[in-house]
């Protein structure tokens, strides 16, 4: 782990920009970006594209150290190049911006209205990847939909206990258990997790060191205690289904919480636009979830 990395994570302005859509979700994300389906015909070929537009974003003047903190990379993301260096080599020597790697293999099916990770077969052999890569941290999703305390318990536990294993490998693991924005329950799955997680930082060592990222909680600062722990580098915001607009005015009302914005960042560009315009739209949305996440 590089301390000044870790002192920019922990102490900096800004936000984590989250550009890890994966094998699932790509094609989703290409067609949001105006790559209808028809435009590969192999996953290979989807990759290639999906890296030309984390590149074109990544390389944008507007994608800068002053506003952005971390960026999240999808595994083959992390394995390709921009401008002759890996990824993670131009985020932090080019652009001063710490990476990150997204480790998790999908989604189980629901049960106890939870989502628990898929098993990762590879992860000590992706950990001691992303180290040789230069990768600072990872990032891994569990879903929770209904307030089953049972379900919550096993997505939290399984979170923390893969995110032990990542930390000794002197990364740090970000900890993502997304409530879904939409659950008729979101207030009650939140208080819940809050009790979940707070058992699970009160079991770390003195030096282990995680991250968390949590849907914007239904009652404000319901996380304020997480942001303040000495064991919690940062507490970042996932967007979950929010508009840009609709995720700063919710994020704005949680003192000490910061974006980690996928969809919300990326949402108005197209790859239709001149560079010019494109730019333009990415500052305007940067300094957007900057200003929110300060």
């Amino acid at each position: 782990m590089q301390q000044s990395q870790f002192d920019r994570i922990k102490n900096g302005k800004g936000f984590i920009a989250a550009l890890d859509q994966s094998g699932g979700s790509t094609p989703k994300a290409l067609k949001a970006y105006g790559i209808e389906e028809d435009a590969y015909s192999t996953t290979e070929e989807m990759f290639k594209l999906v890296h030309e537009m984390r590149t074109r974003i990544i390389t944008s003047p507007a994608f800068d150290s002053s506003h952005i903190l971390g960026a999240i990379l999808f595994e083959q993301t992390m394995d390709s190049e921009i401008e002759g260096k890996y990824t993670a080599d131009y985020l932090a020597d080019v652009k001063g911006i710490v990476p990150f790697l997204k480790i998790d293999k999908g989604l189980a099916e629901e049960e106890k209205g939870v989502q628990v990770m898929k098993p990762i077969p590879d992860l000590d052999d992706l950990l001691t990847r992303a180290n040789e890569r230069n990768i600072f941290g990872t990032k891994m999703r569990s879903v929770i939909k209904g307030a089953n305390r049972e379900g919550i318990k096993e997505v939290v536990q399984q979170q923390f206990d893969i995110g032990k294993h990542i930390i000794s490998y002197g990364l740090v693991p970000i900890i993502e258990p997304e409530v879904d924005i939409h659950s008729p329950e979101k207030t009650q799955i939140e208080d819940i997790l809050h009790e979940e997680i707070a058992e699970q930082l009160s079991a770390l060592e003195e030096d282990q060191y995680v991250m968390l990222k949590l849907s914007i909680p239904t009652n404000n600062n319901l996380y304020k205690d997480f942001i303040e722990h000495p064991n919690v580098i940062r507490v970042v915001a996932l967007s979950g289904g929010y508009s840009t607009e609709e995720a700063n005015k919710k994020l704005k009302q949680n003192d000490g919480l910061i974006a980690s914005f996928s969809r919300a960042l990326s949402q108005d560009l197209n790859v239709d636009q001149a560079d010019e315009k494109f730019n333009k739209i990415l500052k305007q949305a940067v300094k957007s979830i900057y200003d929110a996440s300060i």
